[in-house]
Order: C-alpha cells, then structure tokens, then sequence
C-alpha cells in the first residue's frame, strides 16, 4: 500500500469540497452559529459516551482492524492518532467526530457486511474527513439541527439568524464533503474497484445474495443515473431528493460518487499524486495549528458577540 509523507489535505480535496465551503461560510448566521458552537458543545463528553457504551479498538481488542486502521494513519500521515471506536448497531454506518480529541466509530452492521479490504477503505474514507478538518462543521451542523430554537433565547434573538438557508448550505457541504473522503480512501487502496465495491455493498449488498451483485452492472446503473440529466426534469428531481421528504441528505447518491472517483483516478492530479508528486503541509497547516487557529478564530467571534449583547443590554436601560 502507498504511504503518503507530508501530504496536505489541499493535496487531494475535491473541488466541489471547497466550494461548498466557502458558499457556507459566506451565509448570513454562520458566524454566530461557529461562535455559540464552541462556547456551549464540548467534545469531551461525547468521548466519555463512547468510552462506556462501546469497545475501543487497540492491540488486544479487535486487533485485526486496529492493525489496518493504523496503517490508513501512516498513510495519510495523521497525527497525533485518533480514536477507534466499535459500536453495537446494525445499521451499515461509520462516522468520524472530534477535533481536540477526534475518534471513529464503526458499527458492527459495517462490519459483518464488508470484508478485511473494504472495512479499510471505510477506516481511510473516515480518516480523509479528519484529515480535511471537516469534523467541526459536521458537529456544527448536528448541533445547528438540534439547537436553533435554543440558540435564539440564548442570544437575545440573534438566533433568528439561523435560517432554513444556512441548514441547507450546511447538508449541501456535507454532501461535497465525501468526494473528498472518498478520494483519501483511494489514495490508501489504491484498487478503485474496492472503493466502489465498498459504495456498492453499502448501497444494498447483502451477505446471502452477494454472488449475485456485479460491480459492473452497478456501475453501468451509475452512467444511466447521469444520463438522466438529459431530461430537465429529472434534474429537478435529483434536486429534490437532495431535499427529502424526511429530511435532507447528508451524502450523495452511491451511483454518483462512483462517477466523481473513476473521474479523479483518470485524471493527472491523481497520478501525480501517487507519484510522490504533492503538496506538503508545512509547519504552519499541520492539522493541530489549524484546529488551534481556528479556535482562536471562533473565540474572537464569541468575543465580539458578547460585546455587541453588552452594548445593546446598556441602550435598553
């Protein structure tokens, strides 16, 4: 397996990633979201959580899979190393959180569904989110779910600034957001047959009936789904389903993440990639200095709004 030295996440992030973004970053209440997120969620105590409710993975617990784990942080050179975590749940889920002390979980209905190969593509995927530092505005967005109405008798009314406008941007960067994971698991496999395997077997795979599941035939299912688009309408559709009836969606459509990773593993930027050929990250976007400056950020925005509640406290008086 190629290991990648030095690598930046700017080194492989989607486009698309960084877009969306920049897009959330620029809509009205963002800030006052960062700054009431870090001001009144804690990572701590989700850890604590899972440190009573699950089993942490390490040399003599689950050994097999903390082995491949470690060598997904060597290749993508993650440090310090990050939690793993094996949760009791039959859903076909993972999921990566935490920055000051960032951990995986995987649950066991990933587990009994996906052999040794495509458990580590998983492992990696989760990894390329920690590596971007998508994990603090994916816990932002949680939280932003849970806590507008709140956020509004906490701030005076400063929380109206939430608008459906900001949850949306929120659901569209996480949906960008996995191009780019997808794209790290590549460069730790580096067979993209069993990145897609792994996209196919969590769209619908089944242990009973898997010898009857044909990558191929998932993939010609994945040029259909983009010729659709030839109709205006279907576009519309696709746009609503992003939507959702229940509620929006956090990832794209298997079929279209398929497309975007066979895209990049033809293209010059991946090559030159798994030539040695990438951008580095340098003393000053390590991945500690960045979560670092971006604390340092959001509290000079907490700063900032508590001034502002200050002074207009002082003109009702």
């Amino acid at each position: 397996m190629a290991t990648y030295p030095g690598i930046s996440s700017e080194a492989f992030k989607h486009p698309l990633d960084l877009q969306a973004e920049q897009a959330l970053r620029s809509v009205p209440g963002f800030n006052l979201v960062a700054s009431k997120f870090v001001e009144f969620i804690y990572e701590r105590p989700q850890l604590v959580y899972l440190m009573g409710n699950s089993i942490q993975a390490g040399p003599r617990q689950y050994a097999t899979i903390y082995g491949m784990f470690r060598e997904c942080v060597r290749d993508l050179d993650i440090y310090p190393e990050p939690s793993l975590f094996i949760s009791q749940n039959p859903q076909v889920n993972s999921y990566a959180m935490g920055q000051e002390y960032p951990y995986i979980v995987v649950n066991t209905g990933l587990l009994n569904l996906l052999n040794e190969d495509e458990i580590k593509t998983v492992l990696a995927h989760e990894l390329g989110h920690l590596k971007c530092g998508h994990t603090i505005l994916i816990q932002m967005a949680m939280w932003v779910m849970d806590a507008a109405s709140v956020i509004g008798k906490m701030t005076f009314g400063l929380g109206n600034m939430i608008s459906n406008g900001l949850i949306v941007a929120f659901y569209e960067w996480r949906r960008k957001a996995e191009l780019s994971a997808d794209r790290a698991a590549l460069l730790v496999m580096e067979n993209p047959r069993t990145v897609m395997t792994t996209m196919m077997k969590i769209a619908g795979g089944s242990d009973k009936f898997l010898n009857e599941c044909s990558l191929e035939e998932f993939i010609k299912q994945s040029e259909s789904y983009r010729n659709l688009d030839e109709d205006g309408l279907n576009q519309i559709y696709k746009a609503l389903m992003y939507i959702g009836v229940n509620g929006m969606l956090s990832h794209p459509f298997p079929v279209e993440r398929i497309h975007y990773l066979q895209e990049w593993t033809n293209s010059i930027e991946y090559q030159d990639i798994r030539q040695g050929n990438y951008q580095r990250v340098t003393v000053e976007t390590t991945n500690t200095d960045h979560t670092t400056s971006e604390s340092k950020r959001l509290q000079r925005e907490i700063d900032k709004l508590q001034q502002e509640i200050e002074r207009r406290k002082s003109q009702d008086r």
